[in-house]
């Protein structure tokens, strides 16, 4: 399908280099079971060479879950390869992704090569990737900060070698969305051979700008989008796999589509976050604590009325059983007697107005008014019959 967009989530590869987020063998087939019943297309399973246990990690899950690709990465080294194609030996959709720097900050200074070597190497490793296994991606490193016309040369070389996937990675988040956009769309337009090959984003957010760029690369051509659960990740993290799934599904104009069961993104957000010992801050979009949280007068008032005054997703959509009304001092008259009444007590009409300023002065001084705070408050002031 033209219009289907990939999800390859590498939360227990990118998202696990977070310092003190590592996880174990049997932490990440939980995360991978869990991600094929999201519904991901692709699961970038580990880096095999970087150590036995991730190796160990990688293999077991290339063994237990059979419906997503299985990736694993490896850079443009003969024995980071074949270690890969070792690891996923027996996986039922193995893929191995390969591929080196190629702006000229890492060229001159990281690599210490030249252009001409980088694509020698570039052909090499997928040749001899495609040795081993038939969906090879190739990611070039930095390519946010590569110059279009080099770039395509370097696409242009590994297409011709072979690779089935070509991943323009946004490395440090520095390319603004119109930008990163019209790279993508550059290749499209100046790459021979690249329609029989998916193009990828790959998107950091050091620069708080992952989630743009990525649906900026779908929109000009991109068919596969590389994010993780939570937008953990290195530095300031990576692409937000809930963020764009639901972007692509709230915005109805855009023609695109994805696989995933959207009323799974909440769980996994909570298992990600259990199991990595990583918070997902409140206020974070989709799955944050606070993402259907109400605590403004006049936001209350109107989701009261009509959730989609001030909600443009259901909170079913994403797993979550409802919104929430939180009453603070900023909360108004609808929001306390719609948690009154959720709470099946009954306030005389004549006696709002002493409850209400009863809530103000118990809101001031403790902030957050819960609902054994508002039990009690009623109790004390009215002791009104509950049913």
């Amino acid at each position: 399908m033209e219009n289907k967009v990939d999800i390859f989530d590498t939360t227990l590869r990118d998202g696990e280099q977070v310092p003190g987020c590592g996880l174990n063998k049997e932490e990440k087939i939980i995360i991978a079971k869990a991600l094929e019943e999201l519904g991901v297309d692709v699961i970038e399973a580990g880096f095999p060479i970087s150590s036995p246990g991730d190796f160990a990690s990688v293999k077991a899950i290339a063994e237990n879950v059979k419906e997503p690709v299985i990736c694993a990465l490896s850079r443009a080294v003969e024995k980071d390869i074949i270690t890969a194609a070792q690891a996923i030996e027996n996986a039922a959709r193995p893929r191995i992704h390969t591929g080196l720097g190629t702006s000229d900050q890492h060229i001159f200074t990281k690599l210490k090569s030249t252009r001409e070597k980088v694509i020698e190497r570039g052909v090499a490793a997928v040749k001899l990737a495609k040795k081993y296994v038939e969906d090879v991606e190739f990611y070039a490193e930095d390519a946010g900060r590569t110059d279009n016309e080099y770039l395509a040369k370097v696409i242009e070389a590994v297409v011709a070698a072979g690779a089935t996937v070509v991943n323009i990675p946004d490395t440090t988040g520095y390319c603004l969305p119109e930008e990163y956009g019209q790279k993508i769309k550059y290749l499209v337009d100046h790459v021979k051979g690249i329609e029989r090959v998916t193009i990828s984003t790959h998107c950091h957010n050091d620069l708080g700008l992952a989630t743009a760029n990525s649906i900026a690369g779908v929109q000009n051509g991109a068919r596969q989008v590389e994010c993780t659960i939570n937008g953990c990740g290195e530095r300031a993290g990576n692409t937000s796999l809930e963020e764009v799934v639901m972007i692509l599904r709230k915005h109805r104009w855009l023609p695109y589509t994805t696989g995933i069961a959207t009323e799974r993104l909440n769980p996994i957000s909570r298992l990600v976050s259990e199991t990595m010992g990583m918070p997902v801050q409140p206020n974070k979009a989709i799955v944050g604590a606070n993402a259907f949280a109400h605590s403004s007068g006049i936001h209350q008032d109107g989701v009261i009325k009509n959730r989609e005054n001030y909600e443009i997703i259901d909170p079913r959509e994403v797993g979550v059983d409802e919104s929430s009304i939180v009453l603070t001092a900023r909360s108004g008259r609808a929001a306390l007697a719609y948690r009154i009444k959720r709470l099946g007590i009954e306030v005389p009409a004549a006696e709002g107005d002493l409850v209400y300023d009863k809530f103000l002065e118990l809101a001031d001084r403790i902030k957050l008014v819960k609902d054994e705070d508002l039990k009690e408050l009623v109790k004390q002031h009215l002791a009104p019959t509950i049913k």
